[in-house]
């Protein structure tokens, strides 16, 4: 499933199974981003440029952005970046960068941007995460 939201020359695309509910966008910009009302994005909020600063922040690539006059996704692809990664304090392993990942079928999935892959082992998405770490409480052994 694939959410689209729309202001001006800016559309707003969410993936929910991408999301790993780390909260950023709406600790980051509650005027747009807020879980609690329906719909959860509200693009009268803020004007095009801080959302679009906002959504860049996104750790899991769940939030992306479309220009309307553009024909590809502004934030998911990347030109000639380096691959790092970050493990997240009681969460998934981050990955930055254009990657692909062969899954245990043989199956190939390009990802752009950013990947967050399960650490938990509670994923129904697996290796991807999609934030059972939350549900089931998840700690780092520190």
């Amino acid at each position: 499933m694939t959410k689209h939201y729309s202001k001006g020359d800016i559309t707003v695309v969410w993936k929910p199974d991408l999301c790993i509910h780390s909260t950023v966008c709406w600790k980051g910009l509650s005027e747009v981003f807020n879980p609690k009302v329906r719909p959860w994005v509200n693009m009268e909020g803020a004007d095009e440029a801080r959302i679009i600063e906002q959504v860049s922040h996104c750790p899991s690539g769940a939030l992306s952005y479309v220009m309307n006059n553009k024909e590809t996704m502004a934030n998911d692809t990347t030109e000639e970046v380096n691959t790092a990664m970050e493990v997240m304090k009681n969460g998934p392993l981050i990955v930055y960068g254009n990657i692909t990942l062969k899954d245990a079928k043989g199956q190939e999935h390009h990802k752009n941007r950013v990947t967050a892959f399960c650490r938990c082992g509670a994923s129904a998405n697996k290796p991807f995460c999609d934030g059972s770490h939350i549900r089931i409480g998840f700690k780092d052994e520190q």
